[in-house]
């Protein structure tokens, strides 16, 4: 059954993660994905293990397809009124962004009813995974992980993981499912008992095997790629492949190789992990080449000349990912060897040798045309010479076109390579310290906290005295804001004076009262709000502008300040309102359905900067329209055209902010290959430039309706 079903033709390609099949045009948007979204192989001409190809079969056939397009299948879901493509539709630009938006941003996957612990909703879900891998039902277990269940997740009253009770129960499609995603083979239960163990000992023997080819998948891969054979893992677990021209090896390449060794076990196995994704890259353009109609398919933007970017990566790791496509097929089996050799030697636990070379105990190398040794008889095979695959490699080559400069400027080598790498750990290393730097402006953020709430408790206690002596119709203010009789007041920022937001001053406090009216309820008594003040922001007009994120550390954290007290709250900003013996407005909402709908603008504007903070980028887009959609039904309470000009203003200033972050965030959304790279670090800037107006305007609508229905 065609999962896809605006499909032109037969699916001959699968999406393995994700369980369905596809056809050639959709496999060229698959593909340009990457990996960490969409793990792609043809059905007929790629190498199957038998039981991953029964376990893609198997939630093909049963409906996997209806989980990536869930709202879309339920007609009282539908909001957005995108549809799905038909078969007659362009594959770019209409079918490309439909498989982006359902693959990438997962946009019409089941959503879960918030929490307040998110954290807990994901353990729920990785405990019903754990339960549910006894059973047959693929297409359950593949809900749950779409949903954030954790393959790895260990079972705290257990002591297992999912892949030990599947091992157990022996269900062999569910194990290949775990395992990609990512579950590990050998990871231990509480005992110290390995998924392997289990099957052996429930008498399992087939999947207990197949666990074992699932530990070394990466290892069997390259091996396969180069000389076609895989280990049979009884008598050992490696196949060390040798060229035959690699006895004259230059000291470039030497001194390359002694680099790959020095590299600690995390590095080393992040290079392997990139080759691995290269080889696979290669395979399938290998597939592609043989499989497709040149004169129509093969086109500039149905190839993948590189790895696409991983957005979980660093640049510079991406970069060095994209530079493994340069190397041609000679340089690509050194690397490739090299790194089987140290893999080896890496778990045997060896040292290396005086010279740098890798120590080997009782093994031949086997030289084409030196000895005579049958390939059955030891573990190292020929590779093909470069005539096999250059003409391959050329014709592929003349199709790719590559934008950017370093990908263009003559063949890699592998000392290159590495010494990429090595800016990776090092750049990793920033990333640490400047995260401690971030703990410590966490601390001070806190300090600042408690300023404040002592502040707001002598700003209401001065109040109170000045009301009391009889001296109405005076609020106490800041250089930046003044008062007014009934005027709610906050504090608006440090440097602007208690109460008042002026130049110089800080970004408002978005806040709401903590005792609105008697119908509200229980836990609505202690509001969360938040503070975009950054600390050690230099006086200034740019202290009204927000805090800027830097690209390692953002800076931005939520605080928590104190709530504004009945009769206490803010000015609205420049004034307005009915002030002192005014009538008030009968047009304007109730106080606590004003206060509600800011509760939800705040919390989405949490989540934004919580995703900001986090480089989380493909997260924007979904925030920028939880945010846009709070922000419309907020406006919605007041009236079109509100009688006070301080209203009409803060009105207009929300739905415009809303609408520009919508416009901001959609640039974070990945571009195809050849675009222009986004500058995240100035995007962020403006996502919560328009945060920031956003919260200004709410705050200013919740001051302004508390103090007209106050009169």
């Amino acid at each position: 059954m065609l999962s896809v079903f605006f499909c032109l033709s037969d699916p001959g390609w699968t999406s393995i993660n994700r369980g369905v099949l596809i056809c050639d045009e959709c496999c060229s948007v698959h593909r340009s994905l990457g990996r960490h979204i969409s793990i792609v192989k043809h059905l007929r001409h790629s190498g199957w293990p038998p039981s991953l190809l029964q376990m893609v079969q198997t939630l093909a056939s049963n409906g996997a397809n209806s989980i990536w397009e869930h709202s879309l299948l339920d007609p009282a879901q539908v909001q957005s009124g995108r549809r799905k493509p038909n078969p007659q539709d362009k594959v770019h630009p209409t079918k490309s962004e439909f498989i982006r938006a359902k693959y990438q941003m997962l946009a019409f996957v089941h959503k879960l009813p918030c929490r307040d612990d998110d954290g807990v909703t994901t353990k729920d879900l990785s405990k019903q995974l754990h339960s549910s891998v006894r059973t047959g039902s693929l297409e359950t277990c593949l809900r749950l992980l779409s949903l954030g269940a954790q393959a790895n997740f260990f079972h705290p009253e257990k002591g297992t993981t999912p892949l030990h009770v599947a091992a157990k129960a022996g269900q062999i499609l569910q194990a290949e499912l775990l395992v990609v995603y990512g579950a590990d083979p050998g990871s231990p239960d509480i005992n110290g008992r390995t998924p392997m163990d289990y099957a052996r000992q429930a008498g399992h023997i087939e999947l207990a095997e197949r666990l074992v080819e699932c530990q070394y998948e990466l290892t069997d891969r390259l091996a396969f790629y180069l000389c076609g054979r895989r280990p049979d893992h009884k008598n050992g677990h490696y196949i060390i492949p040798q060229m035959a021209d690699s006895l004259d090896l230059s000291e470039l390449a030497k001194a390359a190789k002694k680099k790959l060794q020095a590299l600690n076990n995390r590095l080393f196995e992040e290079l392997a992990m990139d080759v691995y994704d290269e080889v696979d890259r290669r395979e399938n353009d290998a597939v592609w080449l043989t499989t497709q109609n040149h004169s129509t398919l093969v086109t500039e933007r149905s190839a993948v000349p590189f790895l696409p970017v991983n957005p979980e990566y660093s640049a510079t790791r991406n970069q060095g990912r994209q530079k493994l496509a340069r190397f041609n097929a000679r340089e690509f089996a050194t690397l490739i060897i090299d790194i089987l050799s140290d893999a080896k030697r890496r778990q045997q636990g060896k040292g290396l040798s005086p010279t740098g070379e890798t120590e080997r105990e009782g093994e031949t190398l086997n030289f084409e045309g030196n000895l005579g040794i049958d390939d059955d008889q030891h573990d190292y095979d020929s590779v093909a010479s470069d005539e096999d695959t250059d003409s391959e490699l050329t014709t592929q080559n003349n199709n790719n076109t590559m934008d950017s400069s370093d990908l263009s400027d003559g063949p890699i080598t592998l000392q290159e390579y590495l010494e990429v790498k090595k800016a990776l750990a090092s750049s990793e290393a920033k990333v640490q310290q400047l995260m401690k730097v971030n703990n410590n402006l966490s601390e001070e953020l806190r300090r600042l906290q408690k300023e404040i709430t002592r502040m707001q408790t002598e700003n209401s206690a001065l109040r109170r005295g000045q009301q009391a002596g009889g001296a109405a119709g005076h609020g106490v203010g800041g250089p930046g804001g003044g008062g007014g009789t009934g005027g709610h007041w906050a504090v608006g920022g440090m440097r602007g004076g208690v109460g008042g937001f002026g130049p110089g001053g800080d970004p408002p406090v978005l806040s709401v009262p903590s005792t609105a009216t008697p119908h509200s309820h229980p836990h609505r008594r202690e509001r969360q709000a938040f503070s975009m003040y950054e600390p050690g922001a230099a006086p200034g007009p740019t202290a009204h502008g927000p805090p800027v994120l830097d690209s390692l550390t953002p800076r931005l954290q939520p605080l928590n300040t104190a709530s504004v007290k009945e009769g206490r709250g803010e000015p609205e900003e420049g004034g307005g309102g009915g002030g002192e013996g005014g009538e008030p407005d009968p047009t304007l909402p109730c106080t606590e359905d004003v206060i509600l709908k800011t509760e939800q603008v705040t919390k989405n504007i949490q989540e934004l900067l919580r995703a900001a903070q986090e480089f989380k980028h493909d997260s924007f887009v979904p925030c920028s329209e939880k945010i846009h959609s709070a922000v419309t039904e907020m406006a919605s309470l007041f009236p079109k055209r509100p009688a006070l000009d301080a209203v009409h203003c803060s009105l207009r200033l929300l739905a415009s902010s809303a609408s520009r972050l919508q416009v901001e965030c959609r640039k974070a959304a990945p571009s195809e290959p050849g675009a222009p790279a986004v500058d995240y670090q100035l995007l962020t800037q403006q996502v919560i430039q328009c945060a920031y107006d956003i919260a200004k305007a709410a705050k200013q609508l919740v001051t302004i309706t508390t103090r007209e229905k106050k009169q």
